[in-house]
């Protein structure tokens, strides 16, 4: 009779009904992809990893019986790594764009955002001035932020800026403060949480973009893990620690309502929604 242990594992598993899948997949670490200069998203701390992202992260994880660990990686880098497959998930606060939906699968959204024009606190710019005229404006390469500035002032010839692309906007914003350049853009909450913090910057308008955040893995859900995160979010959501998270990093935020809105040409939002409808 042959006793051995792995075989009689893969018997037991295959007459339980096929749980042998979900052993595995429920044993395996994920690798979550975040950007560690990107508060109050995720930031390192003392040798640690903290944020909105990273404590929420940590919380669905726990809650769906899930072994994450986070990788830290400059932000141009980490939409490439998950479209090949070298991180499992990207957690950082991700705009969800129709260009990125062609490479990477959603989660249904967490967060609606707005981008802030930010200038030094002494500065006399306001929202016009710091856009035109000869600006220097910084924004993070491969973000968002950084395409709008490119379509709508730098390729409008009726309009004189100069584009600079940072690897984090903890270093645009250092590159402002010594008058390397005018005006940074950044998402809302990364605009208050720097003003927050002491930063000597202040807003100088807002464009409204309305745009989605949400988690995102491979295109094709290779770990099969896109229903888990969705329902990791809900319950997070329904439970209240999300609006507690948020506000332990944000206290002047306002918590929207999970699922936010998700533009039509997003695959993975459409009935039937992984771990919701099914």
């Amino acid at each position: 009779m042959n006793n051995n242990p792995l075989k009689l594992f893969l018997l037991s598993s295959v007459l339980a009904g096929g749980s042998l899948s979900l052993s595995i997949a429920q044993a395996q670490t994920l690798v979550a992809g975040i950007e560690a200069a990107f508060p109050p998203w995720a930031y390192a701390e003392g040798g640690e990893y903290k944020g909105i992202a990273v404590d929420a992260m940590r919380a669905i994880a726990e809650n769906q019986g899930l072994e994450v660990e986070f990788r830290d990686m400059p932000w141009p880098s980490l939409i490439p790594a998950l479209a090949n497959e070298r991180i499992d998930l990207l957690v950082t606060g991700l705009n969800v764009t129709e260009e990125r939906n062609e490479v990477l699968d959603f989660t249904i959204p967490w967060w609606e955002n707005d981008d802030e024009v930010l200038v030094n606190i002494d500065s006399e710019l306001n929202v016009v001035t710091a856009l035109c005229c000869g600006a220097t404006i910084g924004a993070q390469g491969g973000s968002t932020q950084n395409s709008w500035v490119e379509a709508n002032l730098v390729q409008n010839d009726a309009i004189d800026v100069t584009l600079r692309s940072y690897e984090d906007y903890v270093t645009a914003i250092e590159d402002m403060r010594v008058g390397r350049i005018d005006s940074v853009i950044v998402s809302t909450d990364t605009a208050e949480d720097f003003i927050d913090k002491g930063r000597e910057v202040r807003i100088a308008g807002t464009i409204t973009q309305g745009q989605p955040q949400a988690l995102a893995v491979s295109r094709g859900d290779p770990n099969g893990i896109l229903g888990t995160l969705n329902r990791g979010i809900m319950e997070l959501y329904e439970s209240g620690q999300w609006q507690e998270i948020v506000h332990s990093y944000a206290p002047y935020a306002t918590i929207r309502q999970i699922p936010a809105t998700m533009p039509d040409y997003v695959r993975t939002y459409q009935e039937p929604i992984a771990g919701l409808d099914d």
